[in-house]
């Protein structure tokens, strides 16, 4: 699923430089047509993510995953047939609203399913997984055309629903519905025969008994809703305010600036370190904590886009063009031992390092944790809806940003949000690691922890 994911946010990269220059008029794109191509997936996403909250509830957790392989799979095979620019745009409308729900529901169906012990490190495969999705199809770009990678990027999509139908439904939902007999069946599937599953069982519905029955207006009243509901929305917020989309829009061009000429392999040298340091944080994650990851994540962007701005102040100082990037001559190209690129690439670095540790796969992890069952899927939505809208807005008004603030201002901008990410974890961002997710709902209540069932030895 999120394969899938991270094969739709990468497409637009290889195959817009390409159908830019494409001889078929009916198929090319201009500048304004290769935006919408891009940021057109947001909207879909928003749309799946609201979509997303009403499967899990109706129809559970596995059925969701399966169901959203097939919008997945149209949308691809839309574009692959594609014989104008409106089937483009349908094509990525489609694959957006398939990964709106993928990551609404992957998420979910990791958290009910991991032990408390592996939780975090399974919930960041999901981010592990995007970003290989996104180099992978970065790698394929550099030798396939946009048809066949569009082939190549239905693969995954179509493997999820098959392999989805050996896996179980989250035990947690089953309860929900009143199946405690293939509640069992599927815990002892995912811990092994031996697994007290008939203890597990039994403190799952020992506190869904006390968090209520299903989902009303009224609960947003509940210290155990609306304060989860607060976190999750603001750290959604702040994923996209710290400033990931405008790091990548000029990736490129600070590769080109640093005299590498192949801006292609560039960008997949800037994914595969998102690959690594994601991979890094999914290894630390149950030791290091949530809690922490995300303070030194938000110092490491705090202070990689301040020293953006600071890059961004003096090319434009030398240049005498405020976005200090779009001039080919400059007296700093001229002049290697003033050249500032070792400025913007370590800074970019630093920020893929930063975001890749913490806020790039945490927010998702938290979301699936902190809310009780019978608000998932709504509370959920919600949380995916504010971060995919905000994405669109924020790409879509960021050359507007630009202009009004300059680039170095913008940039400081990005360096003061990732400053206030920073007190707003410390503040109000519980610690979930090692916990049951009964344990961290019951925090939010103000509730004792639920500690009164002895695990069997």
């Amino acid at each position: 699923g999120p394969l899938s994911f991270g094969s739709v946010l990468g497409y637009s990269s290889p195959a817009i430089p390409e159908l830019s220059t494409i001889t078929d008029p009916r198929l090319q794109l201009d500048k304004e047509e290769a935006s919408w191509f891009g940021s057109i997936v947001t909207i879909g996403a928003a749309i799946g993510g609201l979509l997303g909250g009403w499967m899990v509830d109706k129809i559970g957790r596995k059925l969701s995953l399966m169901f959203c392989s097939i919008p997945y799979i149209f949308g691809f095979t839309i574009i692959i047939a594609a014989q104008n620019v409106w089937m483009l745009y349908l094509g990525r409308v489609l694959t957006g609203l398939a990964s709106g729900v993928t990551s609404l529901v992957v998420p979910l169906y990791i958290s009910e399913m991991a032990h408390e012990r592996v939780r975090g490190a399974m919930g960041s495969c999901v981010q592990l997984m995007v970003v290989t999705g996104i180099m992978g199809v970065y790698i394929a770009g550099l030798s396939l055309d946009w048809r066949w990678l569009a082939i190549c990027c239905s693969i995954p999509p179509t493997l999820m629903m098959v392999f989805m139908c050996f896996m179980p439904e989250t035990p947690r939902f089953l309860l929900s519905q009143g199946k405690r007999r293939e509640a069992e069946e599927a815990l002892r599937f995912l811990r092994g025969p031996d697994a007290p599953a008939e203890w597990e069982c039994a403190r799952i519905e020992d506190a869904s008994d006390d968090q209520g029955g299903s989902f009303g207006m009224a609960d947003l009243k509940d210290p155990g809703v609306y304060k989860p509901l607060g976190v999750g929305i603001m750290l959604m917020l702040f994923q996209q305010l710290t400033g990931i989309n405008a790091i990548m829009f000029y990736a490129e061009t600070i590769f080109e600036k640093a005299n590498f000429k192949n801006s292609n392999v560039a960008t997949v040298v800037v994914a595969a370190t998102q690959v690594v340091f994601t991979a890094v944080a999914a290894l630390v994650m149950d030791r290091a904590g949530r809690k922490l990851l995300l303070i030194l994540s938000g110092v490491f962007m705090c202070l990689s886009t301040a020293a953006f701005g600071v890059y961004f102040k003096l090319s434009s100082e030398t240049h005498g063009n405020s976005s200090g990037l779009f001039l080919v001559e400059s007296p700093l190209a001229q002049n290697p031992a003033s050249d500032l690129s070792w400025l913007a690439l370590s800074s970019m670095g630093f920020f893929i390092t930063g975001f890749s540790l913490g806020w790039g796969p945490i927010p998702w992890l938290v979301m699936s944790e902190i809310f009780p069952t019978r608000v998932k899927g709504f509370a959920s939505s919600v949380c995916v809806l504010t971060n995919w809208g905000s994405a669109f807005v924020i790409t879509k008004t960021f050359q507007n940003l630009m202009d009004l603030l300059t680039s170095a201002g913008t940039f400081w901008l990005f360096s003061g949000c990732c400053a206030l990410n920073i007190v707003f974890t410390i503040i109000f961002v519980p610690e979930t690691k090692g916990k049951t997710l009964e344990q961290i709902q019951a925090r939010f209540k103000g509730t004792p922890e639920q500690l009164s069932y002895n695990r069997p030895t």
